[in-house]
């Protein structure tokens, strides 16, 4: 894992998006458990972005917004 490799005056950004994920329903998603883990680490800030903070093509918002009401109508 590259977060335990991080030196001093380091600056990691991790993106991703947890409505991308290829795994099976039951197989958690890294990006998922270090969100869990770190969440309350102090000096680490998680930021989550949402359909308005995506400037697209209007498709592309579309589908953005088509996975948001699946996720929300269908939770892990």
């Amino acid at each position: 894992m590259f977060l335990t490799r991080i030196g001093f005056g380091s600056t990691a950004v991790v993106t991703g998006d947890v409505t991308q994920v290829d795994l099976p329903r039951h197989i958690q998603s890294g990006l998922r458990q270090v969100l869990q883990v770190l969440k309350d680490e102090e000096d680490i800030s998680i930021t989550f972005f949402n359909a308005r903070d995506v400037v697209r093509h209007p498709l592309v918002q579309r589908i953005v917004n088509a996975y948001a009401r699946y996720e929300q109508d269908n939770p892990t």
